[in-house]
C-alpha cells in the first residue's frame, strides 16, 4: 500500500469472511459499518490499536472472480492470522408493551416471516406485548429488526445489539404465545404495564451517568433489579447486592421480617421523598417492577432506558465495575464488547481483570480472574457459580464435595464453553451400556 510503512499485507476473501497475514500469532477480529459490496472502510480491534482501514486491490487474472481487500498491518506484529467463521454472528435483544388484540395471529406472522432465516432465541408475545432474544448473522438477525419495524406498533423499537464471537448463543428458535413475558410471582398479566405513568420514569443513559455522580449527595437508592450472581460479577456503583437467585421471587419494597428488611434496599425509605434508581440488563425487569412498586405508593421510580447494554454502548463502563451477565451461551461480556470504539474502556473493566475485588470464588473465596459463571458438572446440582481454576480443578467442575461423587457427572469444560441440555448427556451415558 503506498503511503504507509505496512509490515505486512494480506488479501481478504470477502467470499469466506477471513484475513490473513504472513504468519500467525496475534489474532484480531474486524467489524464491517456498511455491507462488503459498498465498503470503504472497516474498523479492526486488536490488542494495540482499535482502528485500521481498509482500501481495495486489483484482483489478479487468475482470480476474476474473487474480490480481494489489502490493509495496512503497520501496528500489528509480523505473524497475524484471523479465521472466525462466526464473526458476523450477533445477539439481538429487544421487548415492547404494547396491545396486541390477537397474539396467537401475531406468533403466526413472526413465524411466516422468519421461515428459511437462521434465526436461533427466545421470542415470545402476548396481549401486553413482545419480548426478543436470538442470535443469528446479521443479514438475518436485522432482517427481522426491519420487518418488526414496518409495524407501526414497533417503529421506533430500541434493539440492543452484541456479538457472538462463536455463532449462534441459543440453541434453537423458540417462538411462540407466553402468557408472562417476564416470569414473576403471580404472574404480570394483572399488571398495568400498558399505561406508560404507571412504569417509572426512562432516564437517558447520559442522564442516568449523571445521576449517579449524584448519588451520595441526595435521598437517593441505587436498585439493581437482577439476581445476586449478575451483580457478582458486575454492577454500577452504590448498588447493594440483590438477595435473589431468580427474579420470579423479587419482593424489594414489601419486606415484613427482620432477615428480609436487612437485605432489601427498599425497607424503611421514604416513599414520597426516596428516589429510586432501577436497572437492569436490557430494561424489560425495571418497567415490570417499577408497576408494583408504584403500585405499594413509592412516587420517584426511574429507570434506565435500555439498561445496562444501551448504557454501556452510549456511555461506556464509566462508574460500572466488571462485566455484565448475559442469559444466553456467552454468560458474561465485557463493557467493550458494546462500545468496541470507546478509549475509556481501562483493564480494570477487562474479562480478565485482576483488579476486581468483590468477585470470589464459591468454593473457597478466592477472588477470581475471570468474570463468567460455569455450571456445576453435577447434572442433578447444575448450579451456577464463579469458581477459580484450582477448585475447577480440584472439585472436577463441580460447586462442592459432594457433588464430585453424584452418580451423574458431566466432564470438566475447558474455556468458556457451556455444558448442552441434560438429556444430551443422559443420551450418552445410555450409549456406555450398548
Amino acid at each position: 500500500m503506498r503511503g504507509c510503512s505496512a509490515a505486512c499485507s494480506a488479501p481478504v476473501s470477502l467470499s469466506t469472511a477471513k484475513i490473513v497475514c504472513r504468519s500467525k500469532s496475534l489474532l484480531f477480529q474486524f467489524k464491517t459499518s456498511s455491507p462488503f459490496a459498498s465498503l470503504t472502510t472497516t474498523s479492526i480491534f486488536t490488542t494495540r490499536r482499535p482502528f485500521l482501514s481498509l482500501s481495495r486491490s486489483q484482483p489478479n487474472k487468475a482470480k476474476q472472480k474473487q474480490k480481494l481487500w489489502e490493509f495496512n498491518c503497520s501496528t500489528i506484529p509480523s505473524s497475524s492470522i484471523v479465521e472466525n467463521p462466526y464473526n458476523d454472528f450477533v445477539v439481538v435483544n429487544f421487548y415492547r408493551f404494547v396491545l396486541i388484540n390477537d397474539p396467537l395471529e401475531e406468533v403466526a406472522k413472526h413465524l411466516s416471516f422468519l421461515k428459511g432465516l437462521d434465526i436461533h432465541g427466545r421470542i415470545y408475545v402476548n396481549e401486553q406485548g413482545i419480548n426478543a432474544q436470538y442470535s443469528g448473522p446479521s443479514k438475518d438477525a436485522l432482517a427481522y429488526v426491519e420487518w418488526l419495524r414496518e409495524d407501526f406498533r414497533f417503529s421506533d423499537i430500541l434493539v440492543q445489539i452484541s456479538p457472538a464471537l462463536n455463532g449462534h448463543a441459543f440453541p434453537k428458535l423458540k417462538l411462540r404465545y407466553k402468557p408472562s413475558l417476564v416470569q414473576l410471582e403471580g404472574g404480570i398479566s394483572h399488571l398495568p404495564l400498558l399505561d406508560p405513568t404507571m412504569r417509572a420514569t426512562p432516564l437517558a443513559p447520559s442522564e442516568w451517568r449523571k445521576r449517579l455522580k449524584e448519588v451520595h449527595d441526595s435521598n437517593c437508592v441505587v436498585l439493581d433489579v437482577r439476581n445476586g450472581y449478575e451483580w457478582d460479577i458486575g454492577h454500577f456503583h452504590g448498588a447493594q447486592r440483590p438477595d435473589v437467585d431468580c427474579f420470579r421471587s423479587t419482593s424489594f419494597g414489601e419486606s415484613n421480617s427482620e432477615e428480609a428488611i436487612a437485605s432489601d434496599p427498599l425497607a424503611n425509605v421514604d416513599k414520597e421523598k426516596t428516589n429510586i434508581l432501577m436497572y437492569c440488563t436490557g430494561g424489560i425487569r425495571c418497567d415490570v417492577y417499577s408497576t408494583i412498586l408504584r403500585q405499594r405508593g413509592f412516587q420517584n421510580l426511574y429507570t434506565l432506558k435500555g439498561g445496562v447494554s444501551h448504557y454501556l454502548q452510549n456511555e461506556g463502563p464509566v462508574e460500572w465495575f466488571g462485566n455484565l451477565f448475559v442469559f444466553d451461551d456467552r454468560l458474561s461480556l465485557p463493557p467493550s464488547a458494546y462500545n468496541p470504539e470507546d478509549s475509556t474502556v481501562s483493564i480494570s473493566n477487562s474479562q480478565g481483570c485482576k483488579n476486581i475485588l468483590f468477585a470470589n470464588c464459591y468454593i473457597c473465596g478466592s477472588q477470581v480472574n475471570e468474570l463468567r459463571h460455569r455450571n456445576c458438572a453435577n447434572i442433578d446440582c447444575n448450579l451456577l457459580f464463579l469458581c477459580c481454576m484450582d477448585c475447577v480443578k480440584d472439585f472436577k467442575g463441580c460447586c462442592c464435595l459432594p457433588c464430585t461423587s453424584a452418580p451423574r457427572l458431566r466432564p470438566v469444560l475447558p474455556g468458556n464453553q457451556r455444558y448442552k441440555k441434560w438429556y444430551m448427556y443422559r443420551e450418552l451415558e445410555a450409549q456406555k451400556f450398548i
